[in-house]
């Protein structure tokens, strides 16, 4: 094979002749000149092919290139203050790979988000939908680098479990060998038992849930990190997961530039993104709510508009805390001062991106456990290994649950989560 450079780092060479692999995203024609827009995966560059400066048999393949073609480009790089790139390609030389058929699906032209769906195998290829994914692996980057970088142990937890980890009936049910077992909706409890093997720990993969939900915010599959702490309380957790977002948003505004411009996101709120965060009680939520006119009483869960309303009211993600106790899973902590409510916290993110983050305290008494366990019904056979953290060396701990969707959705500035995951699951959709 020969030697190719990328596009993402052509202005490394300003000036020198270079071979770029790629494909034929759109061209267009001037008689003696041929546009030649040219993706490789990195990036996207114009290639320019000046007709007296090239053999006549090149000339006439560049006019008679398909969209999507494969084609290796030789040429001088050269700035071009009015790319979005900043550079071009003055090429000399094309060799075509492989000539694409007529009648590539995506055409340069309007298409509705259902067909776009159907061809998400070719959508991923333009721009807007490449920088979204190409954001989407430098979140993924550097949630790892920070967990690492802070002592944290990643773990992976078994996407078949035995029982459901949130008492919810929403759940993938699979026969495994002949007994009853369900794709994981969280990795939590197994992270749990982790943290007290390693003390900090994170779980980094994919989770399903079995919602027949259509909203923009819902896929049935999607990817969760999930860190879990030994002698972390909550206040110590909530200062976990500012430091964590706060260095996810400042990575991708130092590092994706050039991709949060081809979406054109406008950062002003993330550039304000700074620990601290301000902090709500759910119960003065309420307050806030009920004073704005919207029909909300105490222990009404938050619907899209609520949280929208909420978050609005400040310019960074906003901590609501202390939430009905009877409206979260069985494993949290019930606050001392009320034990209606728990040492829990959603994070929401602005500008109508709700919930980024659930977290809590868990509960480390054995005692107060099994009788949270009882409440909800829960058989303690199936929750033995769970119980035995609190019988051998229990210790009060801390943790959250990150969707990677959601927050790639908001850092983008994404209306819906099903174009921040390579191919979407959704309620009406597991093609292709």
């Amino acid at each position: 094979m020969r030697e190719c450079v990328s596009i993402e780092k052509i202005s490394h060479y300003e000036g020198q002749k270079v071979t770029l692999g790629g494909w034929l995203y759109n061209k267009r024609s001037s008689g003696k000149i041929v546009f030649l827009q040219i993706r490789d995966g990195s990036g996207f560059i114009q290639g320019v092919v000046v007709k007296k400066e090239v053999a006549p048999d090149v000339f006439q393949l560049c006019k008679d290139l398909t969209q999507e073609s494969s084609l290796y480009a030789t040429g001088v790089v050269q700035k071009d203050d009015r790319s979005k790139l900043g550079y071009e390609l003055l090429v000399s030389h094309v060799e075509l790979e492989t000539q694409a058929e007529e009648g590539y699906p995506i055409s340069l032209k309007e298409h509705g988000t259902d067909f776009l769906m159907d061809y998400r195998h070719l959508w991923m290829r333009t721009p807007k939908q490449n920088a979204i994914l190409r954001i989407r692996d430098e979140i993924n980057l550097a949630i790892r680098n920070h967990f690492h970088e802070n002592g944290f142990v990643l773990v992976e937890p078994p996407v078949i479990t035995p029982t459901s980890c949130e008492g919810t009936t929403e759940l993938f049910e699979i026969d495994y060998f002949g007994e009853q077992a369900y794709l994981s909706q969280t990795g939590q409890l197994y992270a749990e038992a982790a943290a007290m093997a390693f003390g900090k720990v994170y779980s980094f993969g994919p989770t399903f849930r079995a919602e027949k939900s259509k909203t923009r915010k819902h896929l049935n599959e999607f990817w969760m990190v999930e860190p879990e702490m030994a002698f972390v309380d909550f206040d110590g957790n909530l200062e976990v997961q500012e430091n964590l977002i706060t260095h996810i948003v400042k990575t991708v505004l130092k590092n994706r530039k050039h991709e949060l411009s081809v979406l054109e996101r406008d950062t002003t709120f993330l550039q304000k993104v700074e620990p601290p965060f301000p902090r709500i009680t759910y119960t003065d939520a309420v307050t806030m709510l009920q004073k704005a006119d919207f029909e909300f009483e105490w222990g009404d869960d938050f619907g899209a508009p609520h949280e929208t309303y909420i978050a609005d009211q400040y310019e960074k993600p906003v901590f609501i805390t202390h939430f009905p106790a009877n409206m979260k899973p069985f494993y949290m902590e019930p606050c001392p001062e009320d034990p209606n409510v728990i040492l829990g916290a959603d994070l929401i993110a602005p500008e109508g991106y709700g919930e980024l983050i659930g977290g809590s305290q868990r509960i480390h008494d054995l005692d107060l456990l099994l009788q949270k366990m009882k409440e909800e019904d829960l058989p303690q056979e199936a929750y033995q290994w769970y119980i035995e953290l609190r019988k051998y060396g229990s210790v009060p701990h801390s943790g959250f649950g990150m969707g990677l969707e959601r927050t790639v959705a908001w850092i983008c500035g994404v209306e819906h989560i099903r174009q921040t995951i390579p191919f979407a699951r959704t309620l009406n959709r597991i093609y292709p």
